[in-house]
């Protein structure tokens, strides 16, 4: 176990019992907005290319200026 995680229990024994239910409404906020998260994003992989090569010419296109503002 982590020295964090063995800290934050050790915190949480130490709140007030009438601080918990807020205490866990935070947690709970924080771990539903943390597994909305979904990998890879919608638009991951939406842009086409036209050619199957563009990772292994990724350092020549970066060379080129790709994504600087002409």
């Amino acid at each position: 176990m982590s020295r964090e995680r063995d800290e934050l229990r050790e915190l949480v024994e130490q709140l007030p019992e009438h601080e918990i239910p807020v205490a866990l409404a935070d947690v709970r906020r924080h771990l539903s907005s943390a597994s909305a998260l979904r990998w890879p994003p919608a638009f991951f992989g939406a842009g086409r290319a036209g050619r199957s090569d563009v990772a292994a010419r990724s350092r020549e296109l970066l060379e080129e200026g790709f994504g600087e503002p002409r």
